[in-house]
């Protein structure tokens, strides 16, 4: 499966974020891409960047899902696309799943939440597999595949090859602007991204918004826990990989002893 991952600018609205994306995805399937994920919130854009309530309603934001159904059906591309959404218990960060024809196959809620944002969202509580073309895949939103790689690993354990990973890492007051991808004067965040992989021997696919003091790169390291490929710091786009089921055989994953540790 040729799988493509977007990095878009933050958006300044939910209808330039819908904008964008419909950008991104056209680029992704002219390219043959039969799969392609957003960061972390991308739609109505990441919390705390002053959007007008409107956008951030219920309906504005079934309408964009609506939207982007629609898009995927156009483009023929199965579409990831991370989201606020209202639910009974309150405001949760999520990341549905939405087929090349346009349909719903489910959703990943953030279940382990920073610190943070424990005002901001309610945490779920389910983790769930999906699957395209033949390729089983999991989702790890932001924080919890940093922090808590059982997340990565239950899905390589129920038998994804890849686990996607939208996340957003910025941060204005140092004011660095990354150059090297991996090096020792980074964040810890991309070494995070290759015992993901190396760890659970699947591919790791990290989704990040394009800014200017972000923190880390969107990025695909191989079972191996080597860079496959990722996007140049501050730019936006989309990259593209195609995933051998061959060498995700989730190998590490499957001989972890779950039973030691159910104390």
């Amino acid at each position: 499966m040729k799988v493509a991952l977007a990095s878009p600018p933050i958006p300044n609205s939910l209808a330039e974020g819908l904008a964008n994306l419909e950008n991104l995805v056209m680029d992704a399937s002219k390219r043959q891409a039969e799969i392609i994920c957003f960061p972390e919130s991308y739609l109505p854009g990441y919390p705390g960047m002053g959007y007008a309530l409107s956008d951030q309603s219920p309906e504005s934001l079934k309408a964009a899902l609506n939207r982007v159904c629609d898009i995927a059906q156009l483009h023929s591309i199965g579409i990831i696309i991370p989201m606020d959404w209202h639910c009974p218990s309150g405001l949760q960060n999520l990341a549905f799943v939405i087929s090349s024809e346009g349909k719903i196959l489910g959703h990943q809620t953030k279940n382990q939440l920073d610190p943070s944002e424990d005002n901001i969202w309610i945490p779920g509580t389910e983790r769930q597999i999906f699957e395209i073309s033949g390729v089983k895949f999991g989702i790890s939103i932001c924080h919890e595949g940093f922090r808590y790689p059982e997340s990565v690993r239950w899905a390589a354990q129920n038998g994804a090859s890849i686990v996607f990973h939208p996340h957003f890492t910025e941060n204005k007051e140092n004011a660095k602007i990354l150059t090297e991808w991996g090096s020792m004067d980074n964040p810890y965040y991309e070494k995070g991204m290759i015992m993901r992989s190396i760890e659970n021997t699947i591919y790791f696919a990290s989704v990040n918004y394009a800014s200017k003091y972000m923190e880390s790169a969107t990025s695909v390291i191989n079972p191996d826990g080597t860079l496959n490929v990722y996007q140049k710091y501050g730019t936006s786009g989309v990259i593209l990989v195609d995933i051998d089921l061959n060498k995700a055989t989730g190998m590490l994953a499957k001989r972890f002893k779950n039973q030691l540790y159910n104390k």
